[in-house]
């Protein structure tokens, strides 16, 4: 009875570790994870996991209840970092409590609120113009050469200048900027404690730190438009933000407005090579841009999950989540769900009634989206339009070691000019010489 017994806890445990997010860190599962979130959404879509001590959520109707009603309040104080013998990440967690993206209401709205107003749909339609004329110059030399790293060539510098431009500082910082992004995106992502990526945070954290904070004081002295001139000069209930404050969400604003549109375009670029067809269709047809947009953020999500705290004891799914308990809702997986997308692992640019979660849900629900949204418009435009022939090179595909921000290291391609050759705006007319928002 006894041998019985310990082969049932065995198979058990087998059976919990094989549904484990735990398994994403194997470079194959993360390469396509969605088999492992077919078997999460069917056998156990609200799942204990006892590798993450969290329960992870699967379904799309289920996703969207954490996101809606469960507290973005969940990252660990500097004083529990000290209990679990971490004291030197309490630096980082000092800075991370400060951040909109881990605060409940009333104080994650009075935050929100301001940096909102700079990315309102019809303030960021406004820079389109603008937008596209960088768009051109980071094409032109790649254009002449035939081949480009979708990444590094075009993916990442291009929310890079805007997002610099957004915040205010010098666009000449931008490979400055992303290279913190990426560095800090690791701690946004990743499940693992990792001591040498925590060293690399801190010099990172301590190096953004020292950057926003002249960047608040060069704004106060000679005011530039942008969002940490919003910030600073910002006054709610006769209550401004502290210079701590500022600098936690110029960060996070920073990290978010680069990575999502990163991963947005690389994961777009690849999924278009992979379903020839459907990179055709769109060529032939330019109207389909944003929905094309659209199902692409679906299909391979930028943001794959996030986590939340049960507020309260709450049923889910069939399972009692007791308060306190931390919550891993999969957008990912939500976003594949065969209840809520028909065929959902089919690419149809086409697709309507596409309300995906890759921007989130509810009252956090990405501030920038409507400017990742352009911003990948404009780039599969230009990819559709003017290039013929785009061939992956026959190297590995490799995706960062981000278990949540799902991205790609590298994508070389090459290709041909499309005939006839589409010349850059900047070629055929006179471009505003700064950038409109900055007036």
């Amino acid at each position: 009875m006894e041998t019985i017994q310990m082969t049932n806890d065995k198979c058990q445990m087998t059976d919990e570790k094989s549904l484990s997010l735990f398994h994403l860190l194997d470079p194959e599962i993360l390469a396509n994870p969605y088999p492992l979130y077919h078997r999460l959404r069917t056998e156990a879509p609200v799942h204990w996991d006892p590798y993450l001590h969290a329960w992870v959520v699967t379904r799309y109707a289920d996703v969207v209840t954490v996101l809606h009603h469960f507290s973005a309040n969940r990252t660990p104080t500097p004083e529990q970092f000290t209990a679990m013998d971490l004291p030197e990440l309490g630096p980082i967690a000092q800075m991370m409590t400060r951040q909109m993206l881990f605060m409940d209401a009333p104080a994650h709205t009075r935050l929100r609120g301001l940096a909102s107003m700079a990315f309102t749909p019809a303030r960021v339609e406004v820079l389109r113009s603008h937008i596209r004329s960088i768009l051109d110059d980071l094409m032109a030399p790649l254009l002449r050469a035939g081949r480009m790293d979708v990444i590094g060539d075009l993916a990442a510098p291009l929310p890079a200048i805007v997002t610099a431009e957004m915040l205010g500082v010098p666009t000449s910082d931008c490979d400055k900027l992303k290279a913190w992004s990426a560095d800090f995106a690791e701690v946004l992502g990743n499940f693992q404690h990792n001591p040498d990526r925590a060293s690399r945070t801190l010099k990172c954290v301590e190096e953004m730190t020292v950057y926003f904070r002249e960047a608040i004081r060069r704004v106060k002295t000679d005011p530039r438009e942008g969002l940490i001139n919003s910030f600073t000069t910002a006054e709610i209930d006769g209550d401004r933000l502290t210079e701590d404050e500022i600098i936690a969400n110029c960060i996070v604003t920073m990290v978010g407005g680069q990575e999502t549109t990163t991963n947005l375009i690389g994961n777009g670029v690849l999924s278009l090579l992979r379903h020839p067809d459907q990179l055709q269709r769109l060529r032939e047809d330019l109207s389909l841009i944003p929905s094309a947009v659209e199902e692409l953020l679906r299909y391979e999500s930028p943001s794959q999950h996030t986590a939340r705290i049960c507020p309260e004891n709450t049923e889910l799914g069939g399972q009692m989540i007791s308060k306190g308990q931390a919550v891993i809702a999969v957008m990912g997986a939500g976003n594949r769900d065969p209840e809520r997308f028909p065929d959902p692992d089919r690419l149809d640019l086409g697709r309507t009634d596409n309300r995906h979660l890759a921007f989130g849900w509810a009252s956090h629900f990405c501030f920038g989206a409507a400017l990742a949204r352009i911003e990948g418009q404009l780039v599969f435009e230009a990819l559709v339009s003017r290039t013929a022939n785009l061939i992956l090179e026959p190297r590995p595909i490799v995706w960062r070691e981000n278990l949540g921000l799902r991205g790609l290291n590298a994508l070389p391609v090459t290709f041909e000019v499309a005939e006839p050759a589409i010349l850059p705006l900047n070629l055929i007319q006179p471009r505003e010489a700064v950038c409109p928002y900055h007036g």
